[in-house]
């Protein structure tokens, strides 16, 4: 037998084995360095800045349990974060179990915490204890000190572990506790915070926790001497939510005043405020202990059952439908509503680290409860705002019969009779939707290269006729009444409204293809809306993209370079040094159907950009504002930013 058969049975038995030896044992924080998406989502952008959320629900735990009342968040050079508050300060006398500091067991211990009970906190955002030790393990560089019985501390770490002992440094009158980090970039994809995430995020907690200040510095471009004239951005709320729903409703024309209801029930505080507007969407924002729970909860499903009963039973009790048969459902009372709910509680239960749902069962009933009764008073004490509340929810209903009776049309018409797919589309071979491909173009022209380019296996081609409907300012029954929606509708297959169902959707790559002119960008930017505001699963999904179609061929001899922008343009021209031409493209149709494949539609070559859901709130209020009916927002928008735009196609 060959030394290289021995070798190799040797490495197979050692392959195949399984024992005890091959357990491997994860100590400290080393768990939360190996798995990262596990704790804080993800190492992209959101992961990144939830370091500073944890951070920050520290020194907001403090605010909620009264002994909080200034919070200082600075993004300081060298991509490094600092949050300060004045509460009591992490302790950092032995503890008994670790017999290490508390403050090196808060810092180096996953499920370590004031948070378990024990008298630490009431309520809490960081539930699981494993925030502020998560963001030092996958920190490089961490500092905490401690201000507290008239003395500092501090403590530095490396990737989690402590380079020394707690020390004091001295005496101070201050208290409360300082953290600096600086996120390790052999974990992060980009280690750049963005100023205005942090301004939105601190801006919503101090909506949340009323009386308390948020300061945040950005230092990261000034120089030693000119700290004294840093800019600072102050959020203080006296109104709390209250304020959050006028804030949410400032570029919206308001129907009535804002109802506040705040009532504890259960050890379960509920607070809640909401406003109805002319929208025709419903914009509802759930929190539990002041973390936003994205995805909702038990505490949102008991506030919507309380809204649909009390508004059906209000209308019906002032006779106000003159119809005994109505029933308002839950979507005709949540059109053009604003509302903020937060609960607080002792031991919130939340699905996944992230905390998106929550799902304490006995919430439900005590928000339910204390919704009820508010809203009760509410509509009792206030009777102008009723009578419009009143109005809105029941034109809603009319114009959702009206709609559910245009939708049956248009299925009866189409899909259940076999005639389902419009003739404009030119449909792909390719029946299995996650291989499938759907190009939305703007006119017959660009269709009809688009069709001409094609690979007919997986590409479909929709065209569609001049400006879609914009849906910003229309009900579902005018929406389907539009012909090019309608189209559009039929050809995804997923059907709308309360029909929609995302599992039928035909196309798993529903792509908008438009000119890349003013023209394109405001059909495209009329597509975004509809998609936004009727098709948001689509765009949860990731199933809808926007081509990016290029600005200029470039030609030199025989060679044919395309840029996408007016720098690439000049990169080419540079890299040539010789004779060339350039073609400005005004539209895709003025590409023949090769160009346009190989530029646009090839999936080896193209560039297609994903659409997301980053920032709901601050997505409804672009487009809200862009394309609403109120003047003014949109006015000022285009004037802050002109200065921006270059090189205006007009």
């Amino acid at each position: 037998m060959s030394d290289k058969s021995v070798k190799d049975k040797k490495s197979q038995k050692s392959e195949d084995r399984y024992d005890a030896a091959s357990i491997q044992v994860l100590e400290g924080l080393d768990p939360v360095r190996r798995r990262p998406a596990m704790y804080i989502g993800g190492t992209g952008k959101s992961g990144l800045h939830h370091l500073v959320w944890e951070v920050l629900d520290n020194a907001i735990d403090e605010a909620m349990a009264g002994y909080c009342k200034n919070i200082i968040v600075k993004i300081l050079p060298q991509n490094r974060i600092e949050v300060e508050d004045d509460g009591r300060g992490i302790p950092i006398e032995k503890h008994p179990q670790t017999k290490k500091s508390a403050l090196e067991t808060v810092m180096t211990t996953l499920h370590a915490g004031g948070k378990f009970g024990g008298g630490g906190y009431k309520v809490s955002g960081g539930l699981h204890g494993v925030g502020v030790s998560v963001v030092n393990a996958l920190s490089n560089f961490m500092r905490v000190e401690v201000y507290r019985d008239g003395q500092v501390y501090f403590q530095e770490y490396i990737r989690g572990k402590a380079k020394s002992a707690v020390k004091s440094e001295g005496k101070s009158k201050k208290r409360g506790t300082k953290v600096v980090f600086s996120p390790d970039p052999k974990i992060f994809e980009n280690i750049e915070f963005e100023l205005p995430t942090i301004l939105d995020h601190c801006r919503q907690q101090a909506y949340l926790t009323k009386g308390v200040k948020i300061s945040v510095f950005d230092e990261t471009n000034l120089k030693e001497k000119n700290k004294a004239s840093q800019p600072e951005y102050s959020f203080y709320f006296e109104g709390g939510i209250k304020s959050y729903v006028a804030y949410l409703d400032r570029n919206k024309e308001v129907l009535t005043s804002p109802a506040y209801i705040e009532k504890t029930d259960n050890d379960v505080m509920v607070e809640a405020s909401l406003q109805y507007t002319d929208d025709f969407n419903e914009h509802a924002y759930s929190f539990a202990n002041n973390i936003f729970t994205e995805e909702g909860g038990m505490h949102l499903t008991g506030f919507r059952a309380a809204l649909t009963r009390v508004i059906n039973d209000y209308v019906k009790k002032m006779d106000l439908s003159r119809d005994e048969k109505v029933s308002l459902s839950g979507d005709d009372v949540r059109e053009g509503l604003t509302a903020v709910i937060s609960v607080k509680l002792k031991n919130p239960q939340f699905e996944g680290q992230t905390k998106a749902k929550l799902g304490n069962a006995e919430v439900r009933p005590v928000a339910e409860t204390v919704i009820a009764d508010g809203l009760t008073n509410f509509l009792e004490e206030n009777p102008s705002d009723a009578k419009k509340i009143a109005e809105k929810v029941l034109l809603a209903s009319k114009a959702r019969l009206a709609a559910r009776a245009a939708r049956d049309t248009v299925i009866r018409k189409g899909v259940l009779d076999g005639l389902a797919l419009p003739g404009k589309l030119a449909d792909c071979s390719e029946k299995k939707p996650e291989k499938s491909e759907l190009f939305i173009v703007e006119g017959n022209s660009a269709g009809g290269s688009a069709k001409q380019g094609r690979n007919r296996s997986f590409q479909a081609i929709l065209p569609l006729r001049g400006k879609v409907l914009n849906v910003e300012r229309a009900r579902l029954d005018k929406m389907i009444g539009n012909n090019e929606i309608r189209t559009l509708v039929i050809a995804m297959g997923t059907g709308v409204g309360e029909e929609f169902d995302i599992s039928k959707i035909r196309y798993h790559r529903v792509i908008i293809m438009t000119d890349a002119d003013v023209d394109g960008a405001h059909i495209k930017t009329l597509l975004l809306t509809l998609f936004y505001r009727h098709f948001p699963e689509i765009i949860e999904k990731g199933y809808l993209y926007i081509a990016q179609p290029p600005l200029y061929a470039i030609s030199a001899g025989a060679k044919k370079y395309y840029a996408f922008n007016d720098n690439q343009k000049a990169e080419i021209i540079d890299k040539i040094k010789g004779k060339y031409s350039i073609q400005r493209y005004k539209g895709l149709g003025e590409m023949n159907p090769s160009e346009l494949w190989e530029t646009t539609m090839d999936p080896e070559k193209r560039i297609i950009l994903r659409a997301t859901l980053s920032d709901a709130a601050k997505a409804d209020k672009l487009f809200s504002m862009l394309m609403g009916d109120e003047v003014g927002p949109r006015k000022r928008f285009i004037s802050l930013r002109a200065k921006e735009v270059k090189n205006l196609d007009i």
